[in-house]
């Protein structure tokens, strides 16, 4: 008879928390989007990110220990935005348009708070509006 054993563990995660999947970072200049589930933004550029050893974790936006672990905040939403895109938020039946103008108001430094934006405490869905990228074939004809 066989016996189990356990394998390694990958990650350990606390009770409330849960993996995001891994985003793709084409660019240098790109920016790093975060939302957390009380409707705080944080933005700044991917390059302010440090990768770290060993596979440890970096802060990417404050969220209060004790909201954390009541489960009342938390990272909600991640993106990798290019320059000059256009985020289409949805918050229950409306739709809330930010242009790049706007979305520098939530522009700070890494690990910082964010801005919590008037209206946008409980986000749905966001959508990326991003200017096309130059492919490496493309001509300036």
């Amino acid at each position: 008879m066989a016996r189990n054993r356990a394998g390694k563990a990958l990650i350990t995660l606390p009770d409330n928390a849960h993996v995001m999947p891994p985003l793709v970072i084409e660019d240098e200049s790109d920016m790093l989007l975060a939302i957390t589930a009380a409707g705080r933004m944080l933005m700044f550029p991917v390059s302010d990110l440090p990768q770290l050893s060993k596979g440890k974790g970096n802060k990417i936006i404050s969220i209060p220990a004790a909201e954390a672990a009541s489960g009342q905040d938390g990272l909600a939403h991640l993106f990798v935005l290019p320059p000059q895109s256009t985020l289409t938020i949805h918050v229950g039946k409306r739709k809330i348009k930010l242009r790049p103008e706007e979305l520098q108001k939530v522009t700070g430094e890494r690990g910082r708070r964010g801005s919590l934006m008037r209206g946008l405490q409980k986000i749905d869905r966001v959508e990326i509006d991003s200017p096309r990228r130059a492919a490496a074939g493309d001509s300036e004809e």
